[in-house]
């Protein structure tokens, strides 16, 4: 044997390169093995790393877009339809159910008007009511909302099955009598308002500087995070609300200023809403029945999810229109994977000449080439953990600041492992054209010395 001969490896043909001398390494192995097709796969991936590269990041992009699109909006629903409320129904002013929702649960749009002082006295002495507490609207500190309400909202009520409103030491709850504000977490975090600031509260649902009310206000109490809408409202008296510079009140019809000497007569009295907790179930459907069907005074928005529910009903072509746009890239994605491969091919046909020389059928070449395919998909989908990641804490973000509805990114979706099964079964396709080329290999024309 010459001396020639004897560096290149046994059963390799005289002009064989680099690489094919180092596919020729597996002669002796079985190619019927899992082994030997991984090897192959495995060598194929480095050898071709820049464009591998590419082609991964591209399906990581599509995997992270698609999980991303369905776990927000999974979540979305789930907070805005079965987050932390704790109220069955609230009682407003005739009109709409969803806007009376977002104006008093999730503190967005206008209020619809006001009811009478003594709507919500008459409603909350009814047997089947638990607990009543009414709000009343209309200013904001530095455009987060304030809301005049009673003590029972911090005492009684529980926004979660067994947990309340808890003010962080040495805070308190708000004297009624007193011009003094309880604000929510995020209120203290954006504004810089803490325990013993004074503020003064402005006229409107919108910031303006111009629009500034005479009354200060004191800082007694920072209310724990709750990861709900009321982290972002500043609680203050509801008698507050009704002697504050510039309101007047209708409750009779009339006009009426409050007098800073005088006690305000109920009739003059008037709430954006009442928040209301049932004793059972049957006392929505009366109470459903009496004002929405029987009355023309008020709107009863019950259940509280229901009436959300269908707004995501209304809006479900924005969600859909986006699960078609993510799996239209994931399709974009698959024709990235067929093509990088696909351009491989004609270059490695000699390689794959070699392979059946040194004993591998046509199948195992095949199969080669869908086990590249699928491991590119199988790895960008894994690291489209890390692009899902990121959109989802920009949306959480976002999504907290707009709403203060908080988006869980530990939460496990089914997306999530549906994903990455997915995008190898993708992949896997996208590689049967490029290996049905590879089977296609002519194992004589293609074993010609090159020159």
């Amino acid at each position: 044997m010459s001396q020639e001969t004897g560096n290149q490896a046994a059963g390799a043909p005289a002009s064989a390169g680099p690489a094919e001398v180092g596919y020729a390494r597996v002669r002796g192995r079985s190619f019927s093995t899992l082994g030997a097709v991984l090897l192959l796969v495995r060598k194929s991936l480095r050898q071709h790393a820049f464009s591998t590269a590419i082609t991964i990041g591209s399906v990581a992009l599509a995997a992270g877009l698609v999980m991303a699109v369905f776990a927000i909006q999974e979540q979305s629903e789930a907070a805005f339809t079965g987050g932390p409320v704790g109220f069955d129904a609230v009682l407003g002013a005739r009109g709409s159910q969803l806007q009376l929702v977002l104006n008093t649960v999730f503190h967005l749009e206008t209020s619809p008007g006001n009811i009478p002082w003594t709507l919500y006295q008459e409603i909350r002495r009814r047997p089947y009511v638990k607990l009543a507490i009414p709000y009343a609207l209309g200013d904001n500190y530095l455009g987060h909302r304030i809301v005049g309400t009673t003590t029972e909202l911090f005492t009684d009520f529980e926004y979660q099955q067994g947990r309340r409103f808890e003010v962080a030491p040495p805070g308190r709850v708000f004297d009624p009598e007193r011009m003094e504000a309880v604000i929510g977490s995020v209120v203290a975090d954006r504004t810089g308002l803490r325990l013993g600031s004074v503020f003064n509260p402005y006229h409107g649902l919108e910031y303006d500087r111009q629009m500034r009310h005479e009354e200060e206000y004191v800082v007694v109490g920072v209310l724990r995070p709750t990861n709900s809408p009321s982290d972002r409202v500043i609680w203050i008296p509801i008698e507050g609300v009704y002697r504050m510079s510039g309101h007047v009140l209708r409750g009779t019809g009339a006009d009426y200023v409050p007098s800073a000497a005088r006690e305000i007569p109920d009739e003059h009295k008037e709430v954006s809403a009442v928040m209301l907790k049932f004793r059972g179930p049957d006392a929505g459907m009366r109470l459903d029945l009496e004002v929405n069907r029987q009355g023309r005074i008020a709107t009863l928005a019950w259940p509280i999810g229901a009436v959300m529910a269908d707004l995501f009903d209304k809006i479900g072509w924005v969600n859909r229109v986006l699960q078609l746009v993510a799996l239209l890239v994931v399709l974009v994605s698959g024709g990235t994977i067929l093509a990088g491969v696909y351009n491989t091919i004609s270059e490695r046909r000699r390689e794959f000449a070699i392979l059946r020389a040194l004993g591998a059928r046509r199948r195992h070449v095949f199969a080669a080439i869908v086990c590249e395919s699928a491991a590119i998909g199988l790895i960008g989908s894994v690291l489209g953990y890390v692009v899902y990641a990121a959109i989802l804490a920009l949306a959480a973000v976002v999504v907290r600041a707009q709403t203060g509805v908080v988006l869980d990114w530990t939460e496990v979706h089914w997306i999530l492992w549906a994903t990455p099964v997915g995008m190898t079964m993708v992949g896997a396709l996208a590689g049967v054209i490029p290996a049905v080329k590879a089977y296609a290999t002519d194992v004589a024309s293609n074993l010609t010395p090159s020159t």
